[in-house]
């Protein structure tokens, strides 16, 4: 009977991934390169299929179906409950689905308070000068200075903490700690978690004992020898063509010159003369209309990436690569894998009457405070902004989208945040008591670092060496390991505090950490 279910399993897969592939431009581009293969002299009628398959796979086709099938396995969710409604499968707990519509209603009440207090709409058609002004100037947005400060971002991951904070499992007695070891945290549900032993398993190439990018590359005068070698390697990887053998080199860290091409071949992202059309057709989107979110991603970038002084350089990438982003459609099939549900306005006058309801911003995602941050790393390591926005894309789609949505999924924000509640309790039991008297509980610092993916805290080389190991392992539970990991580092200074404002003090410079000795260390003590 097992077995059957097995099998029954996989064929809903394969049909999943052979439908996905079907509606994609790979399929098209398969059968024109097959019709060329056909056509070709030397083509025997008598072993044609054969012959076809043969010139796909010489003329490297057949690498790409792979990429793509594997691709699609990777973004396949995760089975649930045999017995859990379709409809519930994006988030089967009713009281997690509740606390995400109340939070969905929250955002989308201010959003509207504020397009009431300012007098301004949620969208506007651009004058045709207008239109042409902003043509003129889109590769120097930065230089504009629109009065923001009547503009306030709808919510900060302040607001985020306190919501989760509220959250009870009904089903659970209110005595009863089951979201932490000790109940000593701020979240108290019963989310399963994954323990040390688990991490090691998982992380297992982050072992000193392997040779790490991060590590090894400034170790001593051995360290070029190390380069050297990591290049080559990495050089074959990239040759090969192949995602998950990245995805095994990329555990080890990448090195800076093969990281573009690294994370691209991780993700599944080529781009090419039609993903360059689409691009310009987001832009000329922008240029038609205005939206009020336009104002938030610009207040945001002016209030973290251009105060950075690692990232105030990229600020025109920024306000390009998140304005077309915000009127990206496809970006709304990620809904498919989250709790969220995309955001919904009425046409004037016709409010509460479904048929007129449309999704705002049109790719559905009404930005916090700190957004921007998701993207400004990245412009370290592409130039082209198409190549940024789609790499972009692909990984809020994958990843960052799990930052602020409630859900119970694994590497959801609340799962994250047990996790590092968990890790520090169970490793610094006397740190966390000692922090958690004076009114400094851990998590209200540790969130910020999370939910931004330690983006704007980090030093910029080093959270790229963290977002390798994310894109690698396919995991976010590297980030709340760093967050334990940076608490234990900087214990003494800890101890000796004895204010939210001191122990936050202690916590504010996290510029000259270095993130793989700092994992290593608390992953695995010697």
């Amino acid at each position: 009977m097992a077995s059957n279910q097995t099998e029954d399993d996989q064929s809903v897969v394969i049909a999943h991934v052979a439908r996905e592939i079907r509606k994609s431009r790979l399929h098209f581009q398969l059968k024109r390169a097959a019709q060329v293969q056909a056509a070709k002299p030397s083509i025997r009628l008598s072993h044609l299929q054969d012959q076809v398959i043969e010139g796909l796979q010489e003329s490297g086709w057949e690498r790409r179906l792979h990429n793509t099938v594997y691709r699609q396995l990777m973004l396949y969710p995760k089975p649930t409950h045999p017995n859990t409604p379709i409809e519930n499968t994006k988030e089967p707990l009713a009281y997690i689905r509740r606390a995400q519509s109340t939070w969905e209603k929250r955002i989308l009440k201010s959003l509207n308070s504020m397009c009431t207090e300012l007098s301004v709409p949620l969208a506007r058609k651009r004058p045709l000068a207008e239109q042409k002004d902003l043509k003129a100037r889109w590769n120097e947005l930065g230089a504009e200075e629109p009065d923001l400060s009547a503009f306030r971002p709808v919510y900060a991951p302040k607001d985020f903490l306190d919501m989760l904070i509220t959250l009870k499992n009904p089903n659970c007695s209110p005595g009863l700690h089951v979201g932490t070891l000790h109940g000593w945290g701020l979240i108290q549900l019963p989310l399963k978690v994954s323990s040390l032993d688990d991490l090691r398993e998982e992380f297992r190439e982050l072992s000193s004992v392997s040779q790490q990018t991060g590590v090894d590359d400034h170790a001593d005068a051995s360290s070029e020898v190390f380069d050297n070698e990591r290049m080559r390697l990495g050089r074959r990887v990239l040759q090969a063509n192949h995602s998950p053998l990245a995805q095994q080199y990329a555990k080890k860290g990448c090195p800076g010159g093969l990281r573009a091409e690294l994370w691209a071949s991780m993700l599944g992202v080529a781009t090419d003369d039609i993903d360059k059309l689409y691009y310009d057709q987001l832009k000329s989107y922008v240029f038609q209309h205005d939206l009020l979110v336009d104002s938030l991603l610009y207040k945001d970038v002016k209030l973290t990436a251009t105060n950075d002084d690692q990232y105030f350089v990229f600020e025109d990438y920024l306000y390009q690569v998140l304005l077309v982003f915000s009127r990206d459609t496809k970006v709304l099939s990620h809904f498919a894998n989250s709790s969220a549900t995309p955001a919904k306005s009425y046409i004037r006058g016709m409010l509460g009457v479904e048929e007129y309801a449309v999704i705002y911003p049109p790719n559905g995602i009404i930005p916090f405070h700190g957004f921007s941050m998701y993207v400004a790393p990245l412009c370290f390591v592409y130039s082209d902004p198409v190549k940024l926005y789609y790499i972009f894309r692909e990984m809020y789609m994958r990843h960052l989208f799990r930052l602020h949505t409630i859900s119970s999924h694994p590497q959801g924000i609340i799962s994250l945040c047990i996790l590092f509640e968990n890790l520090l309790q169970s490793s610094q039991p006397q740190l966390y008591y000692h922090l958690r008297e004076i009114g400094a509980q851990p998590l209200r610092i540790a969130f910020k670092w999370m939910m931004r993916a330690f983006s704007g805290y980090l030093g910029s080389d080093q959270l790229l060496l963290l977002w390798d190991r994310i894109l690698a392992h396919e995991s976010l539970l590297i980030l709340p390991v760093l967050a334990a990991a940076i608490f234990a580092f900087r214990r003494v200074n800890l101890m000796q505090t004895a204010s939210y404002a001191s122990t936050d003090a202690v916590l504010s410079d996290l510029s000259t950490l270095q993130v793989m000795p700092l994992l290593q260390i608390f992953i695995f003590p010697s």
